[in-house]
């Protein structure tokens, strides 16, 4: 008996196959899928993120005490008041001084827990000790900074019963203040960083170390030459994400006075000047809102500077290494 099998049926797709459907289909029948889910997020950004962005741009050239007053357009007055303020000024050298000082201090003491702790005995338990003060709320910081570093506090205390009287110093003082904020902002930040970059170093296989070994390194070269380089990416994120917190330093600044008035002039940063001009700290107690978007434009401006700067440095350092 013969069988026969039209043409057809030969063409036709076996059981269980499907056809392929193109590929640029694929990909629209995606994007349809993609866009009802991004649309929420995408209007959370452009109502809450996007437009009061572009409102503050709009706000630092007019003159507004807040709702209820006349907003009045003055165009560049709001920079040029700035420029000619003292406060702003101080308050301006201050952030940076603040930004680039602890930066530092925070990135040695990263480039030291890299060597010390990478093979340590119990360095889990000692990141966990370092990350602990990062916990901690900025105010709180503040107020035990505050309470450690007072003419009666702790240290004063500790230096007298030492005998190391000749060493106590009104550590409050306006000459001192600003060196008291950076050690707390050191002492609440570092931890965060020691686990950015150690958990950079733990992705490194331990072979490279060994090689090293091998060939005679020591544990400054093994950083220089095997923990250095393969952290560098890691690094200019720290970099990135330090200027951004460094130039918005507030609440650890603030702390010092809690309710009892403003700070003085010598412990000012730039985001404490421009909550001065939002709550109306100044100038007879009027809200400036215009001044105060100019000073958050001037810290946006600072950031996107020092990021940048950061960048250039680590590809500079990528093609020397190249």
């Amino acid at each position: 008996m013969t069988v026969t099998v039209s043409d057809t049926a030969l063409r036709a797709p076996s059981a269980g196959r499907r056809a392929k459907a193109p590929r640029g289909a694929l990909q629209g029948e995606r994007r349809r899928l993609y866009l009802p889910m991004l649309l929420p997020a995408l209007i959370a950004y452009l109502v809450f993120f996007v437009l009061p962005s572009l409102f503050g741009v709009v706000l630092s050239f007019a003159e507004w005490s807040g709702l209820g007053t006349e907003l009045s357009w003055v165009g560049f007055a709001n920079y040029v008041s700035m420029a000619g303020s003292e406060l702003f000024r101080a308050s301006f050298v201050q952030t940076l001084v603040l930004t680039l000082v602890v930066g530092l201090a925070l990135f040695l003491i990263a480039g030291a827990s890299m060597i010390v702790l990478r093979a340590a005995r119990g360095s889990a338990f000692i990141r966990a000790a370092v990350f602990l003060p990062f916990m901690i709320s900025p105010i709180a910081v503040g107020l035990a900074v505050s309470f450690l570093f007072n003419p009666d506090g702790l240290i004063n205390t500790v230096l007298g019963a030492l005998g190391l009287s000749e060493l106590r110093q009104p550590w409050l003082a306006p000459e001192l203040i600003f060196n008291v904020i950076m050690a707390g902002v050191v002492w609440s930040a570092a931890g965060f960083y020691v686990v950015l970059v150690m958990s950079a170093v733990d992705g490194i296989p331990p072979s490279y170390y060994e090689v090293a070994r091998i060939e005679g390194a020591s544990e400054l070269q093994q950083f220089r030459y095997v923990t250095l380089p393969l952290t560098r990416d890691m690094l200019a994120i720290a970099a990135s994400l330090w200027a951004i917190a460094g130039i918005k330093t507030f609440e650890i600044v603030i702390a010092f006075v809690g309710t009892a008035g403003t700070p003085p002039p010598e412990a000012r940063t730039l985001a404490v000047e421009q909550y001065l001009r939002v709550t109306g700290g100044r100038e007879g107690g009027l809200a400036q809102l215009g001044e105060a978007a100019a000073i958050g434009i001037v810290m946006t401006v600072i950031t996107a500077v020092l990021i940048v700067l950061s960048r250039r440095i680590q590809r500079r350092e990528r093609l020397e290494l190249a």
